[in-house]
Parts: C-alpha cells; structure tokens; sequence
C-alpha cells in the first residue's frame, strides 16, 4: 500500500497561435501542461520555469498567475500505488522563448492542440484546469 501526502506543485500552461502545448506522461500514458513539485526553500514561480525548462527546453519570459487548485478534484494515484492531494499553483505563458524538445525520463511526446481538441486521456489532477482555460479561451476567441 501507498503512502498518502500532500504535494505542493508549480506548473505553467503554454499557448500561443490558439493552441496550447501538451506533453504525454511516461507514467500514465496521459497528457497535461507542464509541472511538478516546489522543492523545500523554493519560490513557487522560479519552480514552474524550471519544470518548464526540464520537460520542454522552453524559457518562460514573463509567467502570469492563473490560479490556485486544490481540493478533491487534485487527488492523483499515481503508478506506484502513492496518493497526492496536490495543491497546484498554474501560471499561463504565452511569452517564452527557445527549442521545444522532450525529456526522455517523464515524457513521451510534446504537441500543440487547438484549444477545442485537447485529447480525451488528461491526467486526472490537471485536467478540470486545464478544461476551464480552454473552455476560457474558446469563448474569449467567439467574443471576437
């Protein structure tokens, strides 16, 4: 049996051109933004722009502060049998720079999606986030 914790994460969605990048967990075979845990001692922001950085080579520019997530709908089970009630800070970025490429320990594949054909297979504690911006985004595109 697992053990039970709780996770403080730092995670950042990319979009530009009104798609978003997505990566493919090695773990679960499931797609989501880019993230993971604030080390002790860490700033919540200079987490994202490094776990950015590790699953994709882009460099964020400037971050901006999309939410705080919590609660039941971040539980996540992860392979190994732990459970994670993770509290995820999410910043959006539409101003990076450098070459996407992939890191082969925790991700299968890097793709853009339009923001109304992200895939069906989401990890469980991203997906009502990232659901919300892209459901966000679709509106503020048919408002223009």
């Amino acid at each position: 049996m697992g053990k039970k914790f709780q996770l403080c994460g730092a995670s950042v969605i990319i979009y530009k051109d009104n798609k978003v990048l997505l990566q493919q967990r090695k773990d679960n075979k499931c797609w989501g933004y880019h993230g993971g845990s604030v080390e002790m001692g860490e700033k919540v922001e200079d987490a994202a722009r490094r776990e950015l950085l590790e699953e994709t080579g882009l460099i964020a520019n400037r971050l901006e502060l999309y939410g705080v997530f919590s609660g039941s709908e971040q539980y996540h089970m992860y392979p190994d049998g732990n459970e994670a009630y993770i509290i995820d800070i999410v910043y959006l970025c539409n101003d990076f720079m450098g070459e996407v490429h992939i890191q082969e320990s925790e991700v299968l594949q890097l793709k853009w999606f339009d923001y109304d054909k992200i895939p069906d297979k989401l990890s469980p504690p991203i997906k009502s986030v990232l659901i919300k911006f892209c459901n966000e985004k679709i509106r503020q595109l048919s408002e223009q």
